[in-house]
């Protein structure tokens, strides 16, 4: 299955595990020994965000260490950075509306 990702960031516990990642390389039960939840649930975590990209799981020797690989992120930035603008826009457009009856109000108020 082809995952989104949009869904793999959506699930805590995946967010967790890739903050975890984000300063180590851990193995897979490195992981899940910062969990409470089971280690298959963190198994199936690290598989979506694997499938998505946001992590790479390398063997090493007897071990399997996961690395966060966050380039694909810029798809999440992207698609957010796009709104930004959008209420940028309209966010000046209410300063300048709320700008323009404030000096209104203060020519009224000298008259």
């Amino acid at each position: 299955m082809r995952r989104d990702i949009f869904q793999a960031i959506a699930d805590p516990n995946r967010r967790a595990i890739l903050a975890l990642l984000a300063n180590q390389r851990l193995t897979l039960n490195g992981v899940a020994e910062n969990f409470r939840i089971s280690r298959p649930a963190v198994s199936r975590h690290i598989k979506i965000l694997k499938e998505c990209g946001l992590i790479a799981v390398i063997p090493q020797g007897r071990e399997r260490y996961c690395e966060a690989r966050f380039e694909r992120l810029s798809e999440v930035t992207d698609w957010v950075e796009q709104y930004r603008q959008l209420w940028e826009a309209r966010f000046g457009r209410l300063d300048d509306l709320l700008e323009k009856m404030k000096q209104e109000n203060k020519n009224a108020l000298k008259k």
